[in-house]
């Protein structure tokens, strides 16, 4: 059994506080030299400690991935403070074409334009340009498709750990 140690715990969490991504159990342990489980213990230690209220931040999760994050009641006190940047508005075309990748990944250009109707190249474009979708490979058929599907970020601008905590599609087939 692994006894958490004070200095194993101190080198995750700053591991992790300095990065600007999330990071995997398997880079962390690497970088700190610790075993995955050892890893898993000490996040599982630090989750707790930064989920009370005396902290201003929370250890998240997303797709297996772990980063620091301000707590969402912090919100309104940090802007205050800070300046944020732009926020980028997507179109409705944008959402929509969004939503489909979301839901039917891993799927091709033609697949979504085939169900919204119109042609998406540039709306793809603006999704990638925003990291919120990533080429995840080829279709095997004919020309090669580029197949596409959410990434990270998509993941933690929704705040959700992975694709299952997406809500569930209405079928509006049946009226």
């Amino acid at each position: 059994m692994f006894l958490l140690q004070n200095k194993d715990v101190a080198k995750v969490e700053a591991f992790i506080f300095a990065a600007e991504e999330p990071l995997s159990l398997r880079i962390i342990a690497k970088a700190v030299d610790l075993t995955k489980k050892e890893c898993r213990e000490c996040i599982k230690y630090i989750r707790k400690k930064y989920s009370s209220e005396e902290h201003g931040i929370i250890l998240k999760e997303y797709n297996d991935k772990y980063i620091f994050k301000s707590k969402s009641e912090m919100a309104s006190f940090i802007k205050e403070y800070y300046e944020k940047e732009r926020e980028v508005k997507l179109s409705s075309a944008a959402l929509e074409t969004l939503a489909i990748v979301a839901y039917k990944q891993p799927v091709t250009r033609a697949e979504i334009e085939e169900i919204r109707g119109v042609k998406v190249e540039k709306t793809l474009l603006t999704l990638s340009k925003y990291n919120l979708i990533q080429e995840l490979g080829r279709k095997d058929s004919i020309g090669n498709p580029i197949l596409y599907g959410t990434t990270d970020q998509f993941l933690e601008h929704l705040d959700i750990s992975d694709l299952s905590e997406l809500p569930p599609l209405e079928n509006k087939e049946s009226e």
